[in-house]
């Protein structure tokens, strides 16, 4: 199934790359990814791209902003624009805003040129589907997605790329997906997360601390949620003219701060429950999946397996502090050696087989040698 790597929190900024920079980007991303998966495959290339530390460290020796929000953006289309599926192997679908709505019609084209079967690429559009309806609505952050980035394999293996944005902290932050990590998308998907900003309380439904809840929310559609409105007072808004049901919990004392933690459901919204029960999902993966089970459904859902059962959600936020490989002095955490080495051997051994220019080659390697001054 998949597992998310990680994550990374970069500041907003606007604009785009220069035509000038962007075009260096796309031939050293194309000769690099030559390199690595010549050298290790297209398995290593997809272990690599979905760890958010290798990436940032690749982003830089491409030639653009560490810090910058526009890294996940400009590098995942330098490597679209770079990378042919019929040379290596790899098609790369989706990208920002608008091309991100194209990722399933461009993950169905790939059955022509990798020969994947109907169900395996109905497989492959799921899991594209699942990881950015996960990442919106169970780990409830306050980024909403505006970019996400299919990688996919002539074998059928895959990562995600894809990010959101917050616009009150004007931060993005962003979430790899590996497909052959963990058994499920619910449960603990992640390897390993990390950014700069640590949320107060974030709702996290995929934490090992949420599994009862999960069940006892899957609990309650099974057994009509017509039951949950006792748990719920009709409020009128005078200036709209219209009834609202609002969530009635006073035990439970939310974070003010998240853009997503309004406590009222519309009699629309409280329609998707009970079609949600007419159709009886078999698991909770297969409820949050269902069209309409968004955010205040699922976190209504786990406030009520709160109040009602005791059965408690988990409300850490699931990030580390760094996006680069960890401190020597072990803040924000101990430097994973192993990690370390291996990113930057990758690099430092595809720059040295890439076909480039020697001046191109010597920046490049100038750069990632900076960032390593710059990690010690």
């Amino acid at each position: 199934m998949s597992s998310r790597s990680g994550v990374a929190n970069l500041p907003l900024h606007g604009g785009r790359a220069p035509r000038w920079l962007f075009k260096r980007m796309v031939k050293l991303a194309g000769a690099v990814t030559d390199s690595i998966i010549y050298e290790y495959g297209p398995d290593e290339f997809l272990s690599r791209i979905s760890d958010p530390h290798w990436f940032q460290a690749f982003s830089c020796v491409l030639g653009f902003d560490w810090h910058s929000s526009g890294t996940t953006t400009t590098t995942c289309g330098a490597l679209k624009t770079a990378i042919k599926p019929e040379e290596q192997g790899i098609l790369i679908a989706g990208g920002k805003g608008r091309a991100s709505r194209k990722t399933p019609q461009e993950i169905l084209d790939a059955g022509e040129v990798f020969s994947l079967s109907s169900a395996k690429l109905e497989e492959l559009v799921y899991s594209s589907k699942i990881s950015a309806k996960i990442d919106n609505s169970c780990i409830q952050d306050g980024y909403q997605l505006y970019h996400h980035v299919f990688f996919l394999t002539e074998r059928g293996d895959w990562a995600v790329v894809q990010q959101g944005m917050n616009e009150s902290t004007r931060y993005a932050r962003r979430y790899h997906w590996l497909s052959d990590s963990v058994e499920n998308y619910i449960n603990e998907p992640h390897n390993g997360i990390c950014c700069d900003l640590k949320q107060e309380k974030t709702l996290n439904m995929t934490s090992d601390l949420s599994f009862d809840s999960r069940q006892t929310s899957l609990d309650l559609i099974l057994d009509n949620p017509q039951h949950l409105k006792k748990y719920f007072q009709k409020k009128v808004d005078l200036k709209a003219g219209q009834a609202n049901l609002d969530l009635f919990c006073p035990q439970i004392t939310l974070p003010s701060h998240h853009p997503v933690l309004g406590t009222d459901l519309s009699p629309r919204e409280f329609e998707v429950l009970q079609n949600a029960w007419e159709l009886q999902p078999e698991s909770y993966e297969e409820l949050v999946s269902l069209k309409g089970m968004g955010p205040k459904k699922i976190r209504a859902l786990a406030l009520i397996s709160d109040l009602v059962y005791g059965n408690r959600a988990s409300w850490e936020d699931p990030v580390k502090y760094s996006f680069t490989h960890g401190g020597k002095d072990g803040f924000p955490y101990p430097v994973d050696r192993e990690v370390y080495d291996h990113s930057i051997h990758t690099l430092q051994d595809a720059l040295q087989q890439a076909r480039l220019e020697k001046k191109d080659r010597y920046q490049a390697i100038k750069r990632l040698e900076n960032l390593l001054n710059v990690d010690n």
